[in-house]
């Protein structure tokens, strides 16, 4: 196994689960996450040789997430940050298999997320005081937030990676 394109492919991973932190934490994903993971791609495809037509489904995945999820951010049903990061994880995994998987995922991780957060929110109307020094909880908490969709983002992205063309190009499967 090459280790520089071992260690250049798991910033994918790395970066997914920063994001998801990112998001819980502040509801927000960096910027710069977003585009040094889309920075990295580049590298990753440029190590391991990826063909002209692979360049070509690759952005058609992720141009592909990101009108389909910029669409829900202009509807107000998702945050500008979660569009991006759907984008570039469907730049990761290309198209085919490994993208109807993520698909798949975000919807049953989104919904048990949001399912999760507004029972949260509903059993618990106002947070035992000892919770109160927990900036990231209060807001997770408030009802005029949305939900950190990051995490299912990134958990869906983590578990559709193991079937992009990564693993194979690293020897492991």
């Amino acid at each position: 196994m090459d280790l520089l394109l071992a260690g250049v492919v798991a910033l994918f991973p790395l970066g997914l689960i920063l994001a998801a932190v990112s998001d819980l934490l502040t509801m927000t994903i960096p910027n710069r996450l977003v585009l040094g993971l889309g920075a990295v791609f580049l590298v990753a495809a440029l190590l391991i040789g990826l063909p002209l037509t692979g360049w070509g489904w690759h952005a058609l995945a992720g141009t592909t997430l990101l009108v389909v999820c910029f669409t829900l951010f202009a509807l107000g049903w998702m945050g500008g940050g979660d569009a991006k990061l759907a984008a570039v994880i469907g730049l990761w995994l290309g198209w085919g298999d490994p993208l109807l998987q993520f698909g798949f995922l975000v919807a049953i991780y989104g919904g048990l997320l949001t399912l999760v957060i507004l029972i949260g929110r509903k059993a618990f109307p106002v947070l035992p005081r000892a919770l109160h020094g927990q900036s990231w909880l209060l807001k997770l908490h408030d009802t005029s937030t949305g939900i950190p969709y990051g995490i299912a983002l990134a958990a869906a992205g983590l578990q559709a990676f193991s079937r992009s063309v990564w693993f194979p190009a690293l020897g492991v499967l």
